[in-house]
């Protein structure tokens, strides 16, 4: 499981580095407004989709994709947000 999410971040990584066109995640990575905007929509999207109850996977599986490209837009690195989530166990 977390060995997909690590391969994803890898290729959200290797696309930060192209200059490709054609690269949704590149287009995204270098317009932080459109990365932002897009974060934002998947969220109201998987909010309606857990509401309604249908296409709730779907849904997350977008959200996660590009809360990981805005963080990597951010120069935010997911390694330090699971550092500091390890940090925050033992107070939950």
């Amino acid at each position: 499981m977390l060995k997909s999410l690590e391969e994803l971040v890898d290729i959200i990584r290797e696309r930060k580095n192209t200059n490709s066109e054609k690269s949704y995640t590149n287009k995204l990575l270098n317009n932080k407004k459109m990365c932002v905007a897009k974060v934002n929509e998947e969220l109201g999207e998987l909010l309606e989709a857990i509401e309604n109850n249908n296409n709730k996977v779907h849904e997350a599986a977008d959200m996660l994709y590009h809360l990981l490209v805005l963080l990597e837009s951010g120069g935010i690195k997911i390694e330090d947000v699971m550092k500091e989530l390890k940090k925050r166990q033992n107070a939950v």
